[in-house]
């Protein structure tokens, strides 16, 4: 047997060198032999043997589990909040307060615009909106006047109308009464002239005595004057009673004049309400006025440092233009692009250790959330895949792993820095 067992490696091995021979103990046996001769003879070698081979597949299991157990990319940085700071209206810089690279808190004032053509707005829109409220005042008190005198107008031509329409209704009953007057004084009058013609014929033929005709020519005289005080009477009262349909005709105009009360309330309610939005339109631009004159000292949004300063002093600016960037640090999060295969066990909340090489530490922090596309899909030309020579790329997918609280307090994180997230997904 151990004759077969050597032509076979004679056989298996190289033929540009000479024959191996296998080195024997001085008993004339192999090596192989003697340590298998000898784990036969040695319980206690077996049982190392078998000890260290459960060890070895212990330790492999767990160098399995443990490689396994995370992903990390070298692919990643830390990202961070550029604040572009820039005035709300234009002027000339005369103050400025801050330096690049240097810690500034909120509200810091960083610049300031020269106030003086500001200052004269605010006064211009405060005597404006002076005279305007005023106006509005005046205005406003003027409608409940109105009101009052407006409806007293028409209750004064309400009460002429009724007194003119009595006062025709007692004027007709005088001159009916004064035409029946008439009528009995012409009756008693031509009574009175037949009786004096009678007493005539009668006085000539000396049958009655001259004191009787003389009565009757009195009474005959009177009563034609009668006739005519009847008639004067007569013409009075029906003069009464045009006088009296004249003023009803006046008191209805009046009336139908004082009736237009309302509309004369509501228009000058109009006008006072146009009072008023003049001056809130005047308000408001005491209060742009002001805001402008706050706006001339540029305040810092946030807590952080100043970088890339461009205002000078005497730099005339504009709204909208950039001066400065503060970057604050309390608000830092890492991109790491990690390939497509390494996503599928990966998930919100999962823990990570991040080492930062600036630094040299590690930090914690947990995964927030997956982008919602590749990077590629983001550059300036996108790829294409829909060409004859499509090459499959493994993509990279942006994945934010945020800061456990209190990590970053030491202010040594930049955005821009490298890091090495590594995601324990087990």
């Amino acid at each position: 047997m151990e004759t077969t067992t050597k032509t076979e490696n004679e056989a298996q091995a190289p033929q540009a060198g000479p024959p191996r021979t296998e080195a024997k103990n001085p008993l004339g046996e192999s090596p192989r032999r003697d340590f298998r001769t000898r784990a036969r003879n040695n319980p206690h070698l077996r049982l190392y043997l078998i000890l260290g081979s459960i060890a070895l597949l212990v330790v492999g299991i767990f160098l399995w589990r443990y490689f396994t157990s995370y992903e990390s990319t070298d692919d990643a940085q830390i990202d961070g909040h550029v604040n572009s700071v820039s005035p709300r209206i234009a002027g000339n810089i005369i103050h400025l307060n801050v330096e690049d690279n240097q810690v500034v808190q909120a509200g810091t004032v960083i610049a300031e615009i020269d106030p003086a053509a500001y200052q004269i707005a605010v006064q211009k829109a405060q005597a404006d909106y002076n005279d305007a409220k005023a106006t509005a005042d005046a205005a406003t008190v003027n409608v409940p006047i109105t009101s009052v005198s407006t409806s007293s107008q028409l209750s004064s031509a309400d009460a002429d109308v009724i007194n003119a329409r009595a006062t025709i209704k007692w004027s007709r009953q005088q001159e009916e009464a004064a035409k029946a007057n008439q009528v009995q004084a012409e009756a008693n009058n031509l009574k009175a002239q037949n009786d004096l013609a009678r007493y005539k014929q009668l006085v000539q033929k000396e049958e009655i005595s001259q004191q009787q005709y003389d009565q009757a020519v009195a009474a005959a005289a009177a009563s034609a004057a009668g006739v005519e005080a009847a008639r004067a009477q007569a013409e009075a009262a029906n003069q009464q009673v045009t006088q009296a349909e004249a003023k009803l005709t006046g008191a209805e105009a009046n009336q139908r004049s004082a009736s237009t009360a309302p509309k004369q309330i509501a228009a000058i309610q109009a006008r006072a309400d146009s009072a008023v939005a003049a001056a809130l339109r005047k308000k408001a631009d005491l209060d742009q006025a002001n805001l402008n004159l706050q706006y001339t000292r540029i305040l810092a949004p946030v807590t952080g440092i100043v970088s890339g300063r461009t205002v000078e002093i005497g730099l005339n600016v504009q709204p909208g233009q950039e001066l400065l960037k503060i970057i604050p640090l309390e608000d830092l999060w890492v991109t790491a692009n990690f390939k497509e295969t390494q996503l599928r066990n990966m998930a919100p909340g999962q823990k990570v250790t991040i080492y930062v090489d600036a630094t040299d530490k590690d930090y914690k922090g947990h995964v927030d959330s997956v982008s919602g596309a590749s990077g590629s899909r983001f550059s300036l030309l996108p790829p294409e895949n829909a060409t004859g020579n499509y090459v499959k790329v493994v993509q990279r997918i942006p994945v934010k792993i945020v800061f456990e609280p209190g990590e970053t307090k030491d202010h040594k994180l930049r955005p821009g820095m490298s890091v090495e997230p590594k995601v324990q997904i087990r």
